[in-house]
């Protein structure tokens, strides 16, 4: 499977999928980011819900996205990666984690939470990042509420986020040019 899977990732990519798991929107703004930058590289990207997605037949890799809630990343990401990990492993994959209400994302690397490094060994991801998180003042819902009396913000950094997935355009068209590094540095993470 892995000797598919490379032998893949070196043809040309021309279709992704870019799924992602939001709560409250940001998530899926930076999905649509991804999404743009890739399309201004060439690459023909579909945004779209992870839990609307029922098949990957026609997309050429995958990039699944989801917001971290409590360490944990969300519900739609967590079930999209399951139901498709057979596959998800014969694609180029990259995934992405936002969430962090400060500038913990742009200062440093953010290993994967847990369960986000389980299904990335999985399904054998090209990388994954971690970007910075939104939320809003008026956030509903109690713990929403009660964090952004104390953290509400953007933290997001379309900067990094635009980079990240020009080196991913540039590694779908050119083998061996992965993102590297971390997001603030143009980067993604093993």
């Amino acid at each position: 499977m892995k000797t598919e899977k490379s032998e893949r990732s070196q043809g040309v990519t021309t279709r992704v999928l870019v799924a992602f798991a939001s709560e409250r929107g940001g998530t899926a703004e930076i999905a649509e980011w991804i999404g743009a930058e890739l399309r201004r590289a060439g690459v023909d990207a579909d945004v779209r819900p992870a839990g609307t997605v029922s098949t990957l037949d026609g997309y050429d890799a995958v990039v699944v996205g989801g917001v971290l809630y409590e360490g944990r990343w969300h519900g739609d990401a967590r079930h999209f990666v399951r139901r498709q990990a057979n596959a998800l492993a014969r694609r180029p994959v990259w995934l992405f984690s936002s969430g962090p209400l400060d500038d913990s994302a742009r200062d440093h690397r953010i290993e994967p939470v847990r369960g986000v490094a389980k299904a990335a060994r999985r399904i054998g991801a090209e990388g994954h990042v971690t970007f910075g998180g939104r939320l809003e003042r008026d956030a509903r819902g109690f713990m929403a509420a009660q964090l952004a009396q104390r953290m509400a913000g953007d933290h997001r950094d379309r900067g990094a986020v635009r980079s990240w997935a020009a080196g991913m355009a540039a590694h779908l068209r050119t083998p061996g040019s992965a993102p590297t590094g971390t997001p603030g540095r143009a980067g993604a993470s093993g």
